[in-house]
């Protein structure tokens, strides 16, 4: 079984997740403090759907893990991080290469670590679009990611 913290350390490696493999999904790009992903996904075969466009769950699990890595980067094994809630707006069909960037502020980070050190655990909002090439909208995430203190 594949231990997921453990290739959290290696950002590198979290390409080779099984999830990510099947749905096509790559990190192209991510912050050495662990807070920012750049993420796309190729339109291939094995996440088209019948419209020959990209299947909404694999656009979903594009989005799926990556708020909760930011927040984890931050504050570490002496928290329980998880997804509380998830929506996602379908905008246009998603041709092509989509990329999505999914990022917490440093700045917010400590805010949050803060509020969670003091009130023992808290639920936070975020927000990502899914681009295509040409820099428009395929669909909207709103993620909410549940902290606590062990």
């Amino acid at each position: 079984m594949i231990n997921i913290r453990k290739l959290f350390k290696y950002k590198k490696l979290l390409n080779w997740y099984p999830p990510f493999i099947g749905a096509g999904i790559r990190i192209k790009e991510y912050s050495k403090l662990g807070n920012s992903y750049l993420v796309e996904m190729k339109l291939r075969w094995c996440n088209r759907n019948v419209a020959g466009t990209h299947f909404g769950g694999s656009l979903y699990t594009m989005t799926d893990p990556f708020f909760v890595f930011a927040a984890y980067s931050h504050f570490g094994d002496d928290y329980i991080i998880w997804d509380k809630s998830a929506s996602i707006e379908f905008v246009r069909p998603g041709i092509g290469t989509v990329t999505a960037l999914f990022e917490i502020p440093i700045s917010k980070l400590n805010e949050m670590k803060s509020e969670v050190d003091e009130l023992g655990k808290n639920t936070y909002h975020f927000t990502a679009e899914i681009l295509d090439a040409n820099n428009r909208v395929v669909c909207k995430v709103e993620k909410e990611i549940y902290i606590r203190k062990k």
